[in-house]
C-alpha cells in the first residue's frame, strides 16, 4: 500500500473525532499527499442507517482521512478539486484492496455528500450520470435494510432519551498525573 511508513497511530479527541498522532504520507505514482499530525477525522464519514453495510472504518480507513483532509484542506489551499478528492479517495481504496462494489458505493456516497457541501459541489453535474446510474443499482441492496433500520434507530434514539431522564450517564472524572 503506497501509504508511509504503513501504520496510523491516534488519539481520540471526543465521541466521534479523533487526531492523528504522526503525519499520514500517502505516495502514489503521480502525487503525494502528507496528512500532518494532529489533523482530525471521523474516519469514514457513513450515515448511521448504512454502517451496516459500510462501517466507519476498514480497509479503506487510511484512504478515508486522506480523503477527509483533501475535502477540507485540499480543497481550500487548491491542491485538489472535490472531483478529483473523490476520484483519489476511489482510487486509494482499490490501492488498499477494497472490493469493487463497496468502493464504488462509497464513492457515490461521497459524491451525494459533495452535493450537499457547496464548497463540494462545483463539478457534480459532471459526475452525476455515473453517481446516479450505481445509486439506481444499488437501491435495491441498500433502501430495504436501511427502510427497516431508520424507525428502530428512531425508537432506540427515544428509550435512550427516556431513560437518561431517570438515569444520567455519570461523566469521568479525570485526575492529570505528574510523571515521577
Amino acid at each position: 500500500m503506497p501509504f508511509l511508513p504503513g501504520s496510523l497511530t491516534v488519539r481520540r479527541v471526543d465521541a466521534d473525532r479523533w487526531a492523528l498522532v504522526d503525519a499520514l504520507v500517502y505516495q502514489g505514482r503521480r502525487d503525494r499527499f502528507v496528512v500532518p499530525a494532529g489533523f482530525r477525522t471521523d474516519f469514514a464519514t457513513v450515515p448511521r442507517p448504512v454502517t451496516w453495510l459500510v462501517p466507519r472504518f476498514g480497509a479503506y480507513t487510511l484512504a478515508a482521512i486522506l480523503h477527509d483532509w483533501l475535502c477540507t484542506e485540499g480543497i481550500t489551499s487548491g491542491v485538489v478539486t472535490s472531483r478529483d478528492a473523490d476520484g483519489i479517495f476511489r482510487r486509494v481504496m482499490r490501492e488498499a484492496g477494497v472490493p469493487v462494489l463497496r468502493r464504488w458505493l462509497m464513492w457515490t456516497g461521497v459524491r451525494w455528500g459533495a452535493l450537499a457541501d457547496p464548497a463540494r459541489r462545483p463539478g457534480w453535474l459532471v459526475s452525476a450520470p455515473g453517481v446516479l446510474a450505481i445509486s439506481l443499482l444499488a437501491a435495491p441492496l441498500v433502501l430495504p435494510p436501511a427502510v427497516l433500520i431508520v424507525p428502530g434507530l428512531l425508537v432506540f434514539a427515544v428509550a435512550e432519551r427516556l431513560v437518561g431522564l431517570v438515569a444520567p450517564a455519570r461523566q469521568e472524572l479525570v485526575i492529570p498525573v505528574r510523571g515521577v
